[in-house]
């Protein structure tokens, strides 16, 4: 037998150490234990808040790139503040997706080789909205957009660089956004908020924070979380937080523990994750403000690859064992300014100019029988510089006359994106280091505005943008033929608003979309002279382009506060990744592998989500959320489905408040996956998820207003049950069917002091 390649840990690059969030948490700690001893508050009365603060009126920013009222806006937005984020016991972005239609997370079990499968090596993998994932799908922390995921064969790379103990609130916004933001907003946007030391610093304090344990039952993870906020003076601000995770493998039904390909049982895991926030606002006066922010995250997952080795009888290249570690760094640096000018051009003037680092790296080692083992380590890189400059302006016809604020700007960004695969024993034909695509600069610059119009009870808000990009390759240590790529793109936009009465509204919103290729797609690269195929880049590659309509009518009555949508999308020259585009596979003429422009694709579906308040009952108050989405997707040019369209799902609730308690029931039922609704190849077939309902329980005590425990039971009936953004692509005739199985009854608690 060959030697085994060396322990994991032996190549694991030095990281982000967590004392300094250890100490922090120490010190907030002893922060709250001092403010409790000076004089514990009384316990909250009924009709006192939950939060830790007055009531404020919600606003929003990504629907318009200023602060506005979500009921404003002629488009659906969904958000989750930081109480929802507390009582949800929100960890990661799957929770954020868990009770938002039409909106999930793909996050399949680790289950992937050193050479062939990217089954689960993303985990969280990123947002579905409305049908479409991956990047056309923006994701922003603070306005700055969050690196791409990155899928290249074996190789997966997810979009969770985020922990969500660190946020204020989240706001998603569904349909094309490529108006105000960019081509990356396709088919929607996820704006993460960090958190604010204002939050924490209601009237004159001049210290405050937050400290928070938690255990997800799921995954056996803890979690530890401290922010301290503070008052300089009355112009500087100031905030650090940090939070640490230890978790293991998500949890599922499964009942094999085979140390092989039939296992069904999770496959033996460790993750670690840390995240450091800092902030300082400086308001000088005169009408400005400063933000600088400093955010590191660093996440780090060990896997022994069980179901990676090989069942008797063994053949030399057979697997004895396998494992990986994966880890994801970002590190972000934020500068955000506000003037206010009172001048002809501008009202108000921001700037903002943000440096990102991400790295993220996966490590695989595999011991073969007889056959020399082998090694690979990938990594992907993005760096990446954000620029924005945007004024606005408010205009006034007369007393009770037209109103009309315009509000553009300009936006910059160039990212350097580079991918390295070295390790042993390389690929048949291919000499290590070697890169799948070339390191490539991405440039895009773009000028966007806004007016909107309010008169009476109407609002109507046009917009246009109009973007230029560069993708520029190196073709330094790249094994085939680079390709550049230039273009641009004009994106324009007209939502209405229609004010019928104090408690109805309708609106409506057009949005063109597109996005352009990124490196991987334009020039991905890989060649196997032995198995007589390969992947080539596409110097024709264009940009994918979308046509979204969304007509909707919202209510705001005493009792019932309710939101209806229906939507329709047309998109051209979906960007196909890894499509056969010629040869045969036999010597001489080998299977050749592109990223092409397909088809038309169209989409459609419609939301209904609201709350119902029953009134007062038994010393507390009842209401009842609910939410439903559908969505239905077709290939025009093929009349197939869209298999990236997730089923049909309903979500509804009844919670109980009171000024000490709270307590909600919620049930999700989620529809059959028809074999009607999926596009299966020639030959193939695929697992069709069956329905299911699932019971969430879940519980808040206000012990006092600056001490909150909460717990909860998910799935409360144990119900073995699967999600189709899991499953696609699984035969439906696969023996570990299970393994892709959601956790059975599992128990979250955590508990939340304020000082």
């Amino acid at each position: 037998m060959a030697h085994a390649p060396a322990s994991v840990s032996a190549f694991r690059p030095r990281t982000f150490t967590l004392r300094p969030v250890a100490w922090l948490v120490a010190c907030a700690l002893g922060s709250a234990w001092n403010a409790h001893a000076q004089g514990a508050p009384s316990p909250l009365g009924a009709a006192q808040l939950v939060a830790a603060g007055p009531a404020l009126k919600e606003v929003v920013i990504s629907g318009s790139r200023s602060e506005q009222d979500p009921g404003e806006l002629p488009m659906g937005i969904d958000v989750i503040n930081a109480q929802a984020i507390e009582e949800g016991q929100v960890r990661d972005i799957r929770d954020v997706a868990r009770e938002l239609p039409n909106v999930s997370v793909t996050r399949s079990p680790a289950r992937f080789t050193l050479a062939s499968g990217s089954t689960g090596r993303e985990q969280n993998a990123g947002f579905n909205i409305r049908g479409l994932d991956g990047n056309r799908v923006l994701m922003m922390v603070d306005g700055i957009r969050l690196p791409r995921s990155y899928v290249f064969s074996a190789n997966a790379f997810g979009r969770d660089y985020l922990d969500i103990g660190l946020l204020q609130r989240i706001e998603v916004v569904r349909g094309a956004t490529s108006a105000l933001y960019g081509s990356d907003g396709m088919a929607g946007l996820v704006n993460f908020i960090t958190a604010d030391p204002s939050a924490f610093l209601e009237g004159d304090k001049r210290i405050g924070g937050r400290v928070s344990l938690g255990y997800d039952g799921d995954e056996h993870g803890k979690r530890v979380g401290a922010t301290v906020a503070g008052k300089a003076g009355d112009t500087v601000q100031w905030l650090l937080g940090g939070n640490v995770t230890r978790a293991s493998e998500l949890d599922n039904m499964g009942t094999n523990s085979a140390a092989h390909a039939d296992r069904t049982r999770p496959n033996p895991q460790k993750d670690r994750s840390g995240a450091l926030l800092g902030k300082v606002i400086l308001t000088p006066g005169g009408g400005q403000r400063h933000v600088f922010t400093l955010e590191h995250v660093d996440k780090t997952s060990d896997y022994e690859l069980l179901t990676a080795r090989s069942k008797p009888p063994l053949a030399a290249t057979s697997v004895l064992g396998s494992t990986s570690f994966t880890d994801m760094q970002r590190s972000r640096a934020t500068w955000e300014g506000s003037w206010r000018v009172n001048s002809a051009l501008a009202d108000d003037v921001k700037a903002t100019l943000s440096f990102q680092d991400s790295h993220s790296r996966e490590y695989v080692t595999e011991d073969r029988n007889t056959a020399a083992d082998r090694v690979r380590d990938v990594t992907y890189d993005e760096r990446t510089w954000q620029a924005n400059l945007q004024g606005s302006k408010v205009l006034r016809a007369g007393p009770g006359g037209l109103v009309q604020k315009i509000t553009y700007g300009f936006d910059y960004m160039s990212a350097k994106v580079e991918n390295l695969q070295t390790g042993v024993t390389p690929p048949v034909g291919e000499t290590f280091p070697l890169k799948r695509f070339p390191d490539t600069t991405e440039t895009s610059a773009a000028l966007y505005v806004q007016d909107e119009f309010v008169t009476g009870p109407w609002s109507i808000t046009p917009g246009v943008r109009f973007d230029t990009f560069r993708i520029k390759a190196d073709p330094a240590g790249f094994g085939a033929q680079a390709v550049s790529l230039s273009g641009n793109a004009t994106s324009p936009k007209l939502g209405v608003l229609y004010r019928a009465s104090e408690q109805w509204s309708v609106f409506g919103n057009y949005a063109a979309g597109f996005r352009a290729p990124n490196a991987g797609q334009v020039n991905a690269f890989f060649e196997n002279p032995v198995g007589n195929y390969k992947t080539v880049p596409n110097a024709n590659l264009k940009p994918e382009k979308s046509q979204n309509v969304e007509l909707g009518v919202r209510g705001r009555m005493e009792r019932l506060s309710i939101e209806a949508a229906a939507f329709t999308g047309r998109y051209k020259d979906f960007i196909e990744d890894l499509r056969q585009v010629g040869g045969t596979g036999a010597p001489g003429n080998p299977l050749v592998f592109q990223s092409v422009n397909i088809g038309r694709v169209k989409l459609n579906g419609f939301e209904v989500k609201g709350d119902m308040r029953w009134g007062q009952w038994a010393g507390g108050q009842w209401s009842s959320p609910f939410a439903y989405g559908q969505t239905r997707g077709r290939d025009t040019a093929t009349g197939k489905p869209v298999n990236t369209v997730d089923p049909s799902r309903l979500t509804a609730g009844l919670r109980y408040d009171t000024g000490g308690w709270m307590a909600r029931l919620d049930m999700t039922h989620a529809a059959a996956k028809k074999a009607s609704d999926v596009s299966i190849a020639t030959g193939s077939t695929q697992y069709l998820t069956p329905s299911y309902t699932v019971l969430d329980l879940s519980a808040q005590w206000r012990i006092r207003k600056d001490l909150r425990l909460n717990a909860g039971i998910y799935n409360l009936t144990d119900k073995k049950h699967w999600r189709w953004a899991d499953v696609r692509g699984l035969a439906a005739n696969a023996s570990f069917i299970d393994a892709y199985s959601q956790p059975g009854r599992a128990v979250r608690v955590s508990l939340v002091a304020d000082f």
